[in-house]
Parts: structure tokens; sequence; C-alpha cells
């Protein structure tokens, strides 16, 4: 063993002589000097070189020496060897015996190995076996859920059979059942078109249970259709129950049409009938609440205001022909009354009350917006229809009713020749219109607009003769007139501020048009009118105080900026500057012509001639001078005889005082311009300049 360790180490020990010649052999053809000086700057920095090259050591002899320490040692390492080869002996026998041990283990771990593939490929398999178990059990599991849903589906429980059979239809229980049978109808209807077997032993047993509650429903919604025959029924008590049971008709309308159809037919058959005579009898008696006092054809705008009752004739003239072209507070049935109760006729009648037309006409359609309403919405509830379904059963319900009232609006229209009764009449319909519309209720649409067919023609109709009756009316016809505004014109002034301001809130311009018409007859008959005074401050004071009279009305009613308040400013302003100038004239004529005629002189340039006016100055001054106070005096009280509105009285004589101070300055300029050398003139000139100081003080007096 030593000799084979020896042998063995042997080709292990390095040669001394060959220690760093690989590094140091500069003989190389390959070696590069870079790397050279690299390796040689390597060494030089070794510590063991560095002592050498200091001490002057003789490098060969010190290489010598290296070799000699390197063989010695390898000599030692070989002893030491040689005395540990009995152990190295005994560590490889333990190797060995270890390399025994290990390979057995190896093949335990192999057999190992194998049964763990076994294994693994066997815990896959049951895997495999347990997904598909999974599988099959989901798949059984829906099945028996879907087969236990069809089973319980197609089975007909006992307590549904006893609850149709024998409870009343009002009980909870029986309307729960008929649901559940309804379901159960309409699964077996579906799963008889699939050919399911099972069908076949529940089916005659759910028909005999659907007749039965069939007969029971359809006596039960007749016998509540039958309540509304019933003297003095609220219509709503019978509706409010059959709309809890509502779906007893869908019921029937989903397995017995015909039956639903009966139901249906008889609630409308009955419905129209007490609907048309309710509304039949109360507008019979309420029209009887009516004024007996109504215009007729001779009640027009343009009408004598005296009596037209003859010896023969059975019907009394108007008290008073203004109320039918005023509104007073019968614009109260817009805004008000608009939703106020309906009257009840024996209750008016108690206390002897009577009302307008449009009164009565509010009431009436009040009464039917309001029942239509609630029967609308009712049948679009109870019976599940919409749109043309639901108006159809609508009209066959209220369709009689609705005719009748046609009818007679048709009737009233034709005889009516109250114009604001009829425009009122519109305009609740409008709001009544609006009012549906917020309530989602379309069915009186067709109605409104055909109602209003009827009147938006009558009133023109109405309106027109008005305009004729003014257009033919002859001043000489009427009786001694004087200055104060005429009746006519005052009829008219009420007349189309009611209409201009009812016509605010639904604009339409052909009223406008027909207002247009009816005012400039009005104004051409007031032209007429005054052309029967002589004089024309008599003219002047007519026309003023009816412009007066018709703006003041006008501007009550109505808005300040509106066309007919312009339009008549305008007039009263041209006829007032008019009359100032014709009140004037009497005591200030001289000065007034005298400024007109200078001025155009001055105009023309012709100064000169002005020098032949000094003595008609001196004269215009002097009787200005004396007279200027009794000539106020008299203007103020011909102003206060002659017009009867106080403020517009003392705004024309304000104006006339303006006016005489407009002359006056006038008058100063033509002075300051013309060639007078008298100075009596210029003293009188002073003596009026402090007489118009006083005239500007003056205060008008009525």
């Amino acid at each position: 063993m030593a000799g084979l360790a020896a042998e063995d180490f042997s080709d292990e020990i390095i040669d001394p002589n060959q220690l760093h010649m690989g590094e140091l052999d500069l003989t190389s053809e390959d070696f590069l000097l870079d790397e050279v000086d690299f390796h040689i700057q390597q060494n030089l920095e070794d510590d063991i070189v560095r002592e050498a090259l200091k001490t002057g050591v003789d490098l060969r002899q010190y290489s010598k020496q290296v070799e000699q320490e390197l063989l010695e040692v390898e000599n030692a390492s070989i002893q030491d060897y040689i005395k540990e080869s009995q152990n190295i002996a005994s560590l490889h026998t333990q190797i060995t015996a270890c390399d025994s041990i290990l390979e057995t283990m190896e093949q335990m771990l192999q057999s190992f190995q194998t049964d763990l593939s076994s294994i693994s490929s066997e815990i896959q398999t049951l895997q495999e076996q347990s997904i598909a178990m999974n599988i099959k059990l989901k798949n059984r599991q829906a099945v028996r859920g879907e087969l236990s849903q069809f089973v319980d589906e197609m089975v007909v429980p006992e307590s549904m059979i006893n609850h149709i059979l024998d409870s009343p239809v009002t009980e909870r229980e029986f309307l729960e059942q008929l649901h559940e049978l309804n379901h159960k109808i309409n699964f077996v209807k579906e799963q008889s078109f699939k050919e399911s077997r099972s069908c076949m032993d529940v089916k005659d047993i759910l028909e005999k249970l659907k007749i039965k509650a069939i007969a029971k429903i359809r006596e039960f919604l007749l016998q509540k259709i039958y309540q509304f025959k019933k003297p003095m029924t609220n219509y709503q008590v019978p509706q409010n129950a059959m709309l809890k049971f509502r779906f007893f008709y869908e019921f029937l309308l989903a397995n017995e049409r015909h039956v639903a159809k009966e139901v249906r037919d008889e609630y409308l058959d009955i419905m129209s009938k007490i609907y048309y005579s309710y509304f039949k009898g109360y507008s019979s008696r309420l029209m009887k609440l009516q004024f007996e006092e109504v215009a007729d054809k001779d009640d027009l705008m343009g009408a004598e205001d005296t009596a037209k009752k003859g010896f023969f004739s059975s019907k009394p003239a108007l008290k008073n022909r203004s109320t039918i072209f005023t509104v007073g507070n019968r614009g109260a049935v817009l805004t008000s009354e608009l939703e106020a109760p309906i009257i009840v006729p024996h209750a008016a009648q108690k206390s002897d009350k009577k009302y307008t037309f449009e009164s009565l006409f509010r009431s009436q359609h009040y009464a039917l917006l309001d029942n239509c309403c609630r029967e609308y919405l009712f049948i679009v509830d109870f019976f599940m229809v919409s749109g043309s379904a639901a108006q159809d059963l609508f009209n066959a319900v209220m369709g009689k009713t609705m005719s009748s009232f046609l009818k007679q609006m048709d009737l009233f229209t034709n005889e009516c020749f109250d114009s604001i009764a009829i425009f009122l009449c519109i305009h609740i319909i409008y709001r009544f219109q609006v009012a549906m519309h917020k309530r989602s209720v379309p069915a009186l649409d067709k109605y409104w607009e055909t109602l209003l067919e009827i009147l938006w023609p009558r009133f023109e109709q109405i309106l027109h003769m008005n305009i004729q009756s003014v257009k033919d009316c002859d001043p000489s016809r009427l009786g001694p007139i004087d200055t104060r505004p005429h009746y006519i014109v005052r009829r008219y002034a009420e007349f189309s501020a009611a209409i201009v301001g009812l016509n605010e809130s639904f604009p339409s311009e052909k009223v406008n048009r027909l207002l247009a018409l009816l005012q400039g007859e009005v104004e051409n008959f007031v032209l007429r009118m005054a052309a029967e005074f002589s004089a024309r401050k008599e003219q002047l004071i007519f026309l003023i105080n009816n412009y007066d009279m018709m703006l003041s009305v006008i501007m009550e009613r109505t808005h300040e900026d509106s066309k007919e308040s312009e339009s008549f400013k305008e007039l009263l302003a041209a006829r007032t500057q008019e009359f100032v100038e014709e009140i004037l004239a009497p005591h200030f004529g001289g000065l007034m012509s005298f400024v007109k005629e200078c001025e155009v002189q001055l105009e023309k340039g012709n100064t000169e001639q002005l020098k032949h006016q000094e003595r008609r100055v001196q004269q215009i001054v002097r009787g200005f001078n004396s007279e200027w106070k009794k000539a106020i005096e008299l203007t103020n009280q011909d102003a206060m005889r002659s017009f009867t509105n106080f403020k517009n009285g003392t705004q024309i004589l304000q104006g006339a005082l303006t006016q005489l101070i407009q002359y006056y300055h006038r008058f100063t300029k033509i002075m300051s311009q013309a060639p007078f050398k008298s100075m009596a003139i210029r003293s009188e000139l002073i003596n009026i300049h402090h007489v118009m100081v006083e005239v500007k003080k003056h205060k008008p007096t009525f």
C-alpha cells in the first residue's frame, strides 16, 4: 500500500526547475510585450522578490535554494504518508463499505420511486373517477330539481281543489289559489306542446277547476256590475271593489274570452246608460238655473238703449243691456271657481239662485271631466287596455253622453247672442284640456275639439253682428246727444277690455283681428256722432270724453302697452291738442294768429313788413294785460263743465296754460327780431312778462 501510495503521489511531484518558467519564458513567439511587462511588474511587487532585490541576493543561487527546500518538504510529506498508510487503508475499507450501503439504499429508493409512480397513476385515475362521479351527481341533482319542479307544477294539491270549489271569491286564499291554478293551466298548455304524457293525468281536473272558477268569478263580477243600477249609488265604491280583484278579469281573458267579453260588454252597456241618464237629468235641472234675462238678436252693441218690449211681446227687454258687454265678476269662472264644487240643482232651487250660462257650462263640464277621468283610468286599469283600445271602450261608455252634450251646445250656441259667455266657455275648455293632460287622460281630446268647432264660429258670428250694428248705427236715430261719453262707446270699451283681458292667457290672432275691425267701426261711429254737433269745440269735447273713457277702461283691464290703449292714446293726444287751440282762440286768438303770421314772414325773411304791425302789437299786448285773468277763469270753468273726468280736465287745462306760455315765448322771440322802436310797446312787453310769470304759477281749480 505504501509503495502504491508513493508511486501514486510521485506523479504529482513538481520539478523545481520548472517553477514559474511558463510565466518567465521570454522566448515564446506568441508572448506579447505588454503581457510580459504585466508579469514582470506583478513579480516585482512580490514581497520575497522585493526583499531579495534589496539584499542583493543572487537569484540563481536563490532559486537552487528554493528547489532544495521544496525537495525536503516533498520527502517529509512522503514519510508522513507512509506512516499513515494503515489509517488510509482503513479509510479505504470504510469507504468501500459505505459504497455498498449507499448502493443498497439506491436500490431501495429506486424501488420506492417505482412504487410512487404507480401510486400517482392510481391517484390520477381516482381523481378522474371523482370528477366523473361529481358530474354525474350534478346532472342527477339538476334532473332531480327539474323533475321535482315539474312534478310540483304538474300536481294539483288538495288544498287548491278545496279553495277553488268551496271558498268565497272574496277571500284571500281563493285569489292565491286562482293565481296558482292559472299558472298550472299555462304550464300544462306549454308541456302539451312538448307532448308530455303526464299532462293527460291532470288535464281533466284542471279543466274542471277552471270551469268552476270561471263560473264563480263571472257571478261575482256581474253582481258588482249590477250594483251600479241601484239608485243613489256612489260609482266609486263598486269600481274600487272591482279593482281589488282585477286579476279575475285577467283570468277570464286568458282562459275564457267569451265570458270576459260578456262581463266587459255588460259593464259598458250598464255604465253607458247610467252616465247618460245621470248627465241628462243633471243637465236639464242645471239649465233651469240660468238667468231668465238673456240676450237676443236685438241686444247688440249698436242697438238703441230703449225698451224693446211691445204690446204683444212676451219677452221682457234687458233691464241693463250693458251686462252682456262687461265681464265684471264673470271672469272668476276661469280662476277661483274653475275647479270649485259643481252646482247642486235642488240646493240652488231652494235658495232661488240663478247663474250665468258660463257658470252652468263650467259646472256641467267639470262634472263630465271628473267622471271621465275616473272612468278612463278604471277602464285602463281593470280591462288592461291602452291607446286606441282604451279610447274605444271609453267611447262605448261615454259616447252617448258626449253626443247629447254636443247636441245641447249646438242648440244653445245657435240661440246665444252673449259673446262674452261663449268666449268664457272657450277658455274654460282650454283650461280643462290642460287639467286632463296633467292627469294623463286623453279621453276627451276629440270632444273638446268638437266643442270648440261649435263655439268659435258662433263667437265670430256674434262679433261680426256687433261690428255690423255699430257700422249701421245712425246717430240721428239715437235721440238727443250731449258731449258726455256715449253708451255705445262705453259698451265697446267694456267689451274690448274684457275680451283682450281674457285673450291674454290663451292668445288668438283671429280675436285680435276681430277686435281691430270692431275698433275701426267704433272710431268711425264716434266721428259720426261728433259730426252731429255744429260747433267744433263741442265735437272735440265729445271726442275727448269718449276717447278718454275708452282708454281708461281698457287700461284698467289690460296692460298699458296693449294695441288698443296705444291707439286711443294717440287719438286722445291729437284731439286734446286741437281742443287746447280751440279754447285759447276766443281769449287769445289775436296773439295766436299774430304769432303764426309773423313766424311765416320771418321764415321768408320779410322783417321789414313787421314795422306796420306796431299798432296791432300794442292792441294785443294791452288786451292781454287787461283780460288774462278773466280769460283763464273762463277757460277753467269751460273745462270744468266740458269734461266728466276730473283728471283729464285738469291735464287739459294745464296743457292749455302750457300752450299759452309757448305762444308767449314765440311772441317775445318775434319781438326781439322785429324792428319796433316804440317805447310804449317795450313797456307793455315788460308788463306781459310779469303776467306770464303769474300764469306759470296759476293752478287750475275745479
